[in-house]
């Protein structure tokens, strides 16, 4: 397999990361090979006294440690933290035959495809140190959970299959009762269960429940049949017990945040793979009711993607486009908007965003936190700034991978490490004050 991963790694020069990022990205023509190009950063873990690297006025500690693949967070307000410890469902993969066992082989050499642990972990820093002392199993049994809400005296859990819920009371180590089903959530069919995660988000009043839903393939290979109310964002009346789709064309919707100057939705979108080194751009983009985003007919817009067959004249609606790129095969996965006195108010407007690493890009990218800028509800243009890096060693290793960021209450950031199986706090340096 490493005969196989060093030959498909061959193609064509890779163009500078920048000329793939901000709100107006240069976008060459499509790389066309019989083989994707996959250069992945395999999966070692950090050694006892390693962390990854925070930039110049900041300091990293470990959160967590030792924790069975976190993948995302929620901050609970008496700062009380849950861990959605998580991994694909069994069997599941995004392509069939001898394709889909060679990514199956790739994925589980960066660190992904083991068994899933599928439990929340409760983790409590009482005395304020910035180290959780002490841990618990808040909920098990869950199907590959992924994204969490609080509203009022329920916790919302997204499974990769099902919205559940269970009750919360401030000071609660465990749930009081097993999860009930609030709706199921598209997954499937079968083992053919491409982006399984499944993020999560409520409204301000909690009325609505909003849910980032993957693609079911890369480029629809498996028939727009299998792709029914996936690629997208669904909002989920959790009363009523119904769900819409609120904006469509979305490859892998994955962070979701509310912009907080002007309340709109915002959301950080894995782009399609097999482009070549420079194609697709992931991004971050507002999530507007009813817009269409291009998947997976087009991209970034009206660049039409070849592969896919022509719709019916008039079935594809102006693909609406997106507002800052992120750099192509990025992964960008987590997104937390800064609040005041974020890392003691060295970031002002915008928002964080943790890139898991690339698997479809020689050399790779991603593996790392960055801050997007924002003005006025806005990104404003500037270069994203990187808060935490360091976790690909100086081998080409991975030594962690970031996913889910969230901040606490006093303005640290916490960034999710499923391959270094870690909870890392990004604050203040104290040293630089």
């Amino acid at each position: 397999m490493l005969a196989v991963a060093s030959l498909v790694a061959c193609g064509h020069t890779a163009r500078p990361l920048s000329e793939s990022t901000g709100p107006d990205p240069t976008l060459p023509p499509p790389f066309r090979s019989l083989i994707p190009v996959i250069d992945i950063a395999p999966a070692t873990g950090w050694g006892p006294d390693q962390t990854p690297v925070a930039t110049d006025g900041l300091r990293v500690r470990a959160f967590a440690r030792g924790l069975d693949h976190p993948r995302w967070l929620l901050v609970l307000p008496n700062g009380d933290v849950l861990v959605a410890q998580s991994d694909a469902p069994p069997d599941s993969r995004a392509t069939k035959g001898i394709k889909g066992a060679v990514m199956k082989a790739v994925m589980k050499r960066a660190g992904a495809g083991l068994p899933s642990p599928n439990r929340l972990t409760l983790l409590r820093d009482a005395d304020g140190d910035g180290v959780a002392e002490t841990r618990h199993v808040f909920a098990e049994g869950l199907f590959s959970p992924f994204g969490m809400a609080l509203v009022g005296d329920t916790l919302y859990i997204a499974n990769a299959n099902a919205l559940v819920r269970v009750p919360y009371h401030d000071g609660d180590l465990t749930a009081a009762s097993a999860p009930q089903l609030v709706v199921p959530l598209p997954h499937g069919p079968g083992p053919l269960n491409h982006h399984w995660t499944k993020s999560l988000l409520a409204s301000a009043d909690g009325s609505r429940l909003y849910v980032g839903v993957g693609s079911n393939s890369n480029v629809a290979e498996g028939g727009m049949d299998k792709e029914i109310n996936r690629a997208a964002v669904l909002e989920i009346d959790p009363h009523q017990r119904t769900s819409r789709v609120f904006a469509s064309g979305l490859r892998n919707p994955v962070g979701l945040d509310w912009e907080p100057a002007t309340g709109a939705l915002w959301v950080v979108v894995n782009e399609r793979d097999e482009r070549g080194n420079d194609l697709v751009p992931d991004y971050l983009t507002q999530v507007v009711e009813h817009a269409f985003y291009g998947w997976p007919y087009r991209y970034f817009g009206d660049h039409v993607d070849d592969r896919v067959p022509a719709p019916a004249a008039g079935e594809v609606v102006t693909a609406r486009v997106p507002d800052y790129a992120l750099g192509a095969h990025t992964a960008s996965l987590g997104l937390a908007f800064s609040t005041p006195g974020a890392l003691a108010g060295r970031y002002g407007a915008g928002a964080f965003i943790g890139q898991h690493g690339s698997w479809n890009r020689k050399p790779p990218v991603g593996y790392q936190v960055i801050f997007v800028p924002f003005t006025q509800g806005r990104p404003s243009g500037a270069p994203p700034q990187v808060v935490l890096d360091g976790f690909v060693d100086a081998h080409g290793n991975a030594r962690g991978r970031p996913v889910g960021v969230e901040l606490t209450h006093d303005g640290a950031l916490l960034v999710a490490d499923d391959v270094g199986d870690a909870i890392w706090r990004v604050d203040a340096d104290p040293a630089s004050r």
